[in-house]
């Protein structure tokens, strides 16, 4: 069976951005592949945030996963810092890796350009991705738009490194889904918790009303009875996701000849929202009330993957020359 890895941050709870474009997909994935998942602690840790916080929004990011469907009989779901070959293999690659690969990525600059001190550990972001998902040689990573060019310097990372040391490492192809951006509810950005234009898988009803009323839609519809255009409404994009062909069909039409108002369109959409994520809400919080069996899953996780990545370790560290630590007389090695 082929192998599949993604990787998310632990943001906290899953919104419908990272629904869409990650966890719905890799639902659908883990009967088709091998599924590596991993909750990507290291590459949280590249820009500020908050130390106290981030166990439990890791925790709150495995919760989510698992009441969104991931299946730990199926995946392998686990929490990156506690496989320490992940940033062994992300150095390997560091002596493969050319520094202007690394200056032209798309999300380096935008990102650098906002900051007065560009630390290292930004830049070298994508090499740790290689390093993630390469360390399993995966066939293949589940991604946005905005990750495509990451993936192709995946494959420039093991044609080098393979170049060098020998034929080892698979060249990863990027699977792009349906979903490939999903816009904030302020029509601008991508969807973000930090920028606060998103709605949680966890929210109740009401927050969900509250959080779609002020949404952005069709700029140009000024009154109720303006018609619009749904081809450029971010909330007729999500009604696509989640409402039925039908209700589809009929928000076009009642938002083209002004049958219905954006107050409308979206309340139709907030009861659909709240429909779609009942049962995710209620197995979520079954699992908030036994956090112990999360931590669980992750640890069972984390060694599963920890085998494959020894394994993997073991065969760079032959093809690059490196010494192998001796067995001590005990049995283990010294």
């Amino acid at each position: 069976m082929a192998r599949v890895f993604s990787g998310i941050q632990p943001s906290g709870e899953l919104h419908i951005g990272n629904y869409l474009g990650a966890a719905q997909r890799w639902v659908a994935l883990q009967s088709q592949y091998q599924c590596f998942i991993c909750i990507v602690d290291y590459h949280a840790i590249t820009q500020d945030y908050d130390r106290s916080l981030l166990q439990q929004r890791t925790l709150d990011m495995a919760t989510g996963l698992l009441a969104a469907g991931i299946d730990p009989e199926r995946t392998v779901l686990f929490v990156q810092s506690h496989v320490l070959e992940h940033t062994e293999l992300a150095w390997v690659f560091t002596s493969v890796t050319p520094l202007g690969e690394l200056e032209r990525m798309t999300q380096f600059k935008d990102k650098s350009q906002r900051q007065e001190s560009v630390l290292a550990g930004l830049m070298n972001y994508p090499v740790l991705q290689a390093a993630d998902v390469l360390l399993y040689k995966a066939d293949t990573v589940p991604v946005g738009e905005d990750q495509v060019q990451h993936v192709e310097l995946m494959r420039e990372i093991a044609r080098k490194w393979n170049a060098r040391y020998g034929e080892f490492f698979p060249e990863p192809q990027a699977l792009v889904g349906e979903a490939k951006r999903i816009v904030g509810l302020d029509g601008q950005a991508k969807m973000s918790k930090s920028l606060g234009n998103t709605i949680g898988l966890l929210d109740d009803p009401e927050t969900i009303w509250q959080r779609l009323r002020p949404a952005m839609t069709d700029p140009a519809r000024v009154t109720k009875k303006d018609p619009g255009n749904p081809d450029i409404c971010n909330i007729y994009a999500l009604h696509k996701f989640f409402s039925p062909k039908q209700t589809v069909d009929e928000v076009a039409h009642k938002c083209r000849t002004a049958g219905w108002g954006c107050l409308d369109c979206k309340r139709v959409l907030a009861d659909n929202l709240a429909s779609a994520f009942a049962p995710i809400r209620e197995r979520a919080a079954e699992l908030k009330a036994r956090p112990e069996q999360v931590r669980e899953i992750l640890a069972a996780g984390a060694e599963k993957a920890r085998k494959v990545a020894q394994e993997t370790m073991r065969g760079v560290r032959e093809r690059m020359g490196l010494l192998a630590p001796a067995v001590s007389r005990s049995g283990g090695r010294g």
